[in-house]
């Protein structure tokens, strides 16, 4: 962004518009990146002389300065001096004092004696003195990323950023919707979706309308155009508040592009209570797929975009999962109203228990699980189990309650897998033709061919190999269900015993 004094609006009409730079003003770019690339190695005061020069001979001086602003962020400036200034500075100003300076000849008098204790010259301690001052500081080096095409797209986005900052509600229309609201999730801005008749459409709400207007809340709203710009096709529409008059600001992919560079999304998460949850979930060992932002869900006239959901492994089901934090009352109300308004969906939500609504939520046949700091996985891990032993009850009641595999051995998830099912629901069938091995299926044939290789004193690893040409890899119960066990012989291995 720009700061506000080189904001360039025009209000004809009531309204908003930014002063865009246009193709002509890509020479007065070039003008600047070379006032910058000549005075490398010359005083920032010397830089600034030159461009106020320029700002003479520019159609506006503010343009001018928003192209150096950017260069500055560019640009590395530092402090080059023979002698600390500070170090400097304290010697002289001792040495002053004890000639008593009056006049010019007793200044050198000061300047030599000072020098004398700093092994410098008296020029070098002149020089020094004040080389820490902004205006005396050097530029080293310029770097930019742009040239005048892309300084002047650069200064475009910037300057309407700028003129964001200010906005109490934006309303964006995105051929990439799903994008624009990962940005807006991520920037930890407040929102909803509305749709419309040809699609939908994001509002975000600014920092004015819920808070005071915060420079970091205001930041992160003026961010968040560089994620729309990078979609195809988008309009944007604010209401900027304009020194207490509210006035109205259009911009579309004609006005504004992003040069080259990623969208700024700088956080992963709405919240900590999300990143943290999620990191959490997906260590589990669970039959539930974890989704970040699914798709969106209709609201009435609204769309909702849940936090998560958990997808089942074993059949075509999703259940949603929102996590309401602090919020402001205007805004938990809005969402109340949005998940009343919610489609025939299966929904959890997880709320603050400062927020007390959690009985509202059940009275929109939403379960709610209240949590405090962070959401405790037990708790939802046994609100998933709820809809799990329904699903196992349904697909158990599709299969029969007698299974005979093809294969010899065959392990239960192989099993499961190949009937489309969790392992829970085939482990609780018989199996007439195998006998069950752990968690293997095996032909009592396969264990008779087996108890006739494996005797007593034999090694286990020799065991190991033969249990592998079967395809089998739980030697211990194999070896129980044959009535043999496992001498162990410290490091060295094990030798099968005959069970007495």
């Amino acid at each position: 962004m720009l700061t506000k004094d080189l904001l360039r609006v025009s209000r004809a009409g009531g309204g908003y518009h930014p002063q865009f730079a246009t193709a002509a003003d890509e020479d007065i770019a070039a003008r600047v990146l070379g006032v910058y690339q000549g005075h490398v190695g010359r005083s920032r005061e010397e830089l600034r002389d030159a461009l106020t020069d320029l700002e003479r001979d520019a159609s506006d001086f503010k343009l001018v300065r928003g192209f150096a602003k950017l260069l500055d962020r560019e640009a590395t400036f530092e402090t080059r001096a023979a002698v600390p200034p500070e170090r400097a500075r304290t010697v002289a100003f001792e040495e002053a004092e004890s000639v008593g300076v009056v006049s010019e000849a007793d200044r050198q008098t000061a300047l030599r004696r000072a020098a004398a204790r700093l092994d410098a010259s008296g020029d070098d301690v002149a020089t020094s003195l004040y080389a820490d001052l902004e205006e005396r500081q050097v530029l080293a080096e310029v770097d930019p990323r742009w040239g005048p095409a892309e300084l002047r797209l650069q200064y475009n986005l910037s300057l309407a950023q700028t003129a964001l900052f200010d906005a109490t509600e934006v309303r964006i229309r995105s051929s990439d919707p799903k994008a624009v609201v990962t940005a807006v999730k991520r920037l930890r801005l407040m929102y909803e979706i509305r749709r419309t008749d040809d699609g939908r459409e994001v509002v975000v709400t600014g920092p004015d309308a819920l808070f005071s207007a915060t420079r970091r809340y205001g930041t992160r709203f003026a961010r968040l155009l560089r994620s729309v710009a990078k979609t195809a096709e988008w309009r944007l529409a604010a209401t900027v508040d304009d020194r207490g008059t509210d006035r109205e600001m259009v911009l579309t992919q004609d006005d504004v592009s992003v040069p080259g560079v990623e969208p700024v999304t700088d956080v992963q998460y709405d919240s900590g209570v999300e990143a943290d949850f999620g990191t959490r979930f997906s260590s589990l060992d669970l039959d539930w797929d974890l989704v970040r932002e699914p798709e969106p869900l209709a609201a009435g006239e609204h769309v909702v975009i849940p936090d998560f959901a958990f997808d089942y492994r074993h059949a075509d089901f999703r259940v949603f999962f929102e996590i309401m934090g602090f919020w402001t009352p205007e805004y938990v109300a809005k969402k109340l109203d949005r998940l009343a308004d919610l489609e025939a969906v299966e929904m959890l939500v997880a709320v603050d228990d400062t927020l007390g609504v959690g009985e509202e939520i059940e009275a929109r046949d939403h379960r709610a699980i209240p949590y405090r700091g962070t959401v405790r996985l037990k708790d939802v891990r046994d609100a998933l189990r709820e809809y799990e032993d329904e699903l196992v009850e349904q697909a158990a009641a599709e299969i029969p309650d007698s299974l005979s595999p093809d294969a010899d051995v065959v392990t239960l998830a192989a099993l499961a897998d190949e009937h489309g099912v969790s392992e829970a629901v085939v482990e609780a069938k018989s199996f007439p033709d195998h006998e069950r091995v752990g968690r293997t299926l095996v032909r009592p044939a396969v264990l008779a061919g087996l108890g006739d290789d494996i005797e007593d004193g034999i090694s286990l690893s020799d065991v190991e190999s033969l249990l592998d040409d079967y395809g089998l890899d739980d030697a211990s119960a194999v070896l129980s269900t044959l009535g043999y066990r496992v001498e162990w012989e410290g490091l060295s291995g094990g030798t099968v015993r005959k069970k007495e």
